[in-house]
């Protein structure tokens, strides 16, 4: 595995191959990233996992400087999967100049749930994966793959939408949400929980299960009992001391409020103490 920090040296190095596809990771590895890797392997001739922490998608009051840089144990991590090329910049690398430009996402979608409670997140976040595929894909030749995972949701979503928009020649797939085997999804977050909040965490995870169940019961009759289900959800969880921002149902196609017969999405973030999680679970 060839590990590189530089845009030259990448682009020097996917020179000789045609197809390659991308994992793109802020690092700090865990076994879900990994399965990622392993879901682009036989995407392309090549596969290359990036790891940036990346300015952009953080607010000023977030965690970008305490973010765990983990780079030799990722790299570890990296080679026993068979990655081939670890794409590890600097972030005077990344943004040699302040960054400018950027892919601003449409409001609708962008400015709605993980949006709205972390203003500019999708903003920073657009315009660091153009940059990857940039970075990537230009010497590319045949089809071009990214793999993202499922747990980001609305992120996966919205990266869908950018490419779509810019007629970008990268296919994005998708994979599966990892998780621990009592239901928590796997997050490089999770580290930051204590032991007891650890054994608390999949108190999110088991309140979208059952706000889904109830949602899917609610059958024709979901818009008009929707609110009264997702407020009691969220009244469930503060109870067991979380500090919830949404647990909502919505409809899988644009994240908008669902109708009769939608196929639906139920999705959630809830702080506990100081660590903030995400989930979501397809019904």
């Amino acid at each position: 595995m060839k590990i590189v920090h530089t845009i030259e040296d990448l682009r020097a190095t996917l020179r000789p191959f045609s197809s390659p596809s991308l994992v793109p990771t802020m690092g700090n590895l865990h076994t879900g990233h990994l399965d990622l890797v392993r879901t682009a392997k036989p995407l392309g001739d090549v596969t290359v996992a990036s790891i940036f922490v990346n300015r952009l998608q953080f607010a000023p009051h977030e965690d970008f400087d305490t973010y765990p840089r983990t780079l030799q144990a990722d790299c570890d991590k990296l080679a026993a999967v068979g990655c081939d090329v670890v794409f590890a910049p600097s972030e005077k690398e990344m943004y040699p100049e302040p960054q400018g430009f950027k892919v601003q996402p449409p409001t609708e979608l962008a400015d709605i749930l993980e949006g709205h409670f972390r203003p500019g997140f999708f903003t920073g976040v657009c315009t660091v994966v153009m940059k990857l595929f940039q970075c990537a894909f230009s010497e590319a030749k045949g089809p071009r793959h990214a793999v993202f995972g499922q747990k980001d949701y609305q992120q996966q979503m919205v990266i869908r939408r950018m490419v779509q928009q810019f007629a970008l020649p990268v296919s994005i797939v998708s994979g599966d949400t990892e998780r621990a085997p009592d239901g928590l999804a796997l997050s490089s977050r999770n580290g930051y929980l204590s032991e007891s909040e650890r054994a608390e965490a999949v108190h999110l995870s088991l309140a979208l299960r059952s706000l889904g169940r109830e949602a899917m019961a609610a059958a024709d009759g979901l818009a008009r009992q929707l609110p009264a289900l997702e407020a009691r959800a969220m009244a469930d969880l503060t109870a067991r001391g979380w500090q919830p921002d949404y647990l909502t149902v919505r409809r899988r196609i644009d994240l908008q409020t669902p109708q009769a017969g939608d196929a639906l999405v139920v999705l959630g973030a809830a702080r506990l103490g100081k660590t903030r999680l995400i989930d979501n679970f397809e019904i």
